[in-house]
């Protein structure tokens, strides 16, 4: 019998785990599947609890319901992998053989990456929203908050979800408008990038947009340091952002048993062929979602593309054909602009968010690049597709590849 280990049952493992399951005989093929924790998320959602419009119970829930029948699960830290003898090694003391490995155990967050990042004021002035116990604990700061500094920070490059601070910026403005002390609250926005985003159409608009909503915009800022007496961001060019609340994305690094076993690069990101999904290194081994050093977002959307591209080299892989299937950088990623306003962007590896009608020419009935309520709407919504179609590996209504279709190049 064939072996198949997956190792994360985040959304890439899950959604790749129900959708080979339903493939692969079961008489020839067993599927395994580990992670370290007990619960699913939805990442996604943790940009709302700050702000009261999720509650925890929302984007929680048991990883058990989601893994199919047929694929054995097992709870636990992944101690190693050894690509060239075929093992993995389980912090319980499991070894698992296999004959092919896809890896998606994502990314976590490093605040000790950074000085002083980690040090006395967090989770009392500094936070994060990327974790459930950031994003509920900040929750709470949020609702005390009176009056001062407001600042919402990226440290580096690559995270999660590249639009979700942008969107966190946005629903704060929001938010203190509604509690009637936006006039009392600086909101300052600190970016390494030269702009407020990676592509230059989108980072004109969205720059326009923090512009004006008073949000001010700090470029090129690369941290150094955080200092915790004096409550102060400090940039490696000696320029100081002072902060009363201060909202951080973290360094994000893929799992630490890609360290340990040798197979990432600085940063635990695995080497992977864009294209194919495949490792550079191992035949029998590929890479899905955020684990892979792709240069292409690393977001929700992405892996529920890249899952269809995988899905298909991996079958052409086991019959021992050519990979044929290739990924073209796929992403779609509604942005939040505010309580009851969104807009959208479709790009991949080549083409940058354009403006038009997404999905259908003219028809739409999204608009890319343009805020409106449905936009706000569509994001909303996901959350119930994510739940009950994307990690149980059904069929959703947007196409792998991106289309140019609807979409203005002028």
């Amino acid at each position: 019998m064939k072996k198949l280990v997956i190792l994360g049952a985040g959304t890439g493992g899950t959604l790749i785990a129900n959708k080979l399951r339903k493939k692969l005989p079961s008489a020839q093929w067993q599927i395994t599947i580990v992670d370290k924790e007990p619960d699913h998320v939805y990442q996604p959602g943790f940009l709302f609890i700050p702000f009261g419009i999720y509650e925890s119970r929302q984007v929680v829930k048991p990883r058990k319901k989601f893994i199919p029948a047929g694929v054995q699960y097992i709870e636990s830290v992944i101690e190693k992998v050894n690509p060239a003898t075929n093992i993995v090694e389980l912090a319980n003391g499991t070894q698992l053989t296999y004959d092919y490995l896809i890896v998606a155990t994502g990314v976590d967050i490093a605040p000790y990456e950074t000085p002083g990042l980690a040090g006395a004021e967090w989770h009392k002035s500094i936070f994060d929203f990327y974790t459930l116990e950031g994003a509920t604990r900040l929750q709470t700061a949020l609702s005390n908050f009176k009056e001062g500094n407001l600042v919402i920070s990226i440290v580096e490059l690559p995270f999660k979800c590249p639009v979700a601070p942008l969107e966190f910026a946005f629903l704060a403005d929001s938010y203190l408008r509604k509690k009637g002390i936006r006039e009392k609250v600086n909101i300052f926005y600190t970016t390494p990038l030269p702009g407020a985003f990676t592509k230059p159409k989108a980072t004109k608009i969205l720059g326009e947009l923090l512009e004006k909503k008073g949000i001010q915009l700090i470029p090129d800022f690369n941290i150094e340091e955080v200092d915790n007496s004096d409550k102060k961001l400090v940039s490696y060019d000696g320029r100081t952002v002072p902060f009363d609340l201060l909202t951080i994305i973290p360094v994000n690094m893929g799992a630490e048993y890609i360290g340990r076993s040798g197979m990432g690069d600085d940063m635990n990101f695995v080497p992977t062929n864009k294209h194919t999904l495949q490792s550079v290194q191992w035949e029998n081994v590929f890479v899905l979602g955020d684990a892979a050093n792709i240069p292409t977002s690393k977001a929700g959307s992405v892996v529920h593309f890249a899952a269809e591209i995988l899905y298909e080299n991996f079958l052409y892989a086991i019959e021992g054909k050519p990979l044929t299937a290739s990924f073209d950088g796929h992403a779609n990623c509604f942005i939040v602009t505010g309580i009851g306003e969104g807009t959208l962007i479709d790009f991949n590896y080549d083409v940058e968010p354009l403006p038009g009608s997404f999905p259908l020419p003219v028809i739409g009935p999204m608009k890319l690049l343009k805020i409106n309520r449905l936009n706000y709407l569509g994001k909303m919504a996901f959350k119930w597709a994510y739940w009950n179609l994307l990690i149980k590996g059904r069929h959703m209504p947007i196409s792998t590849k991106m289309s140019m279709s609807g979409k203005e190049t002028d």
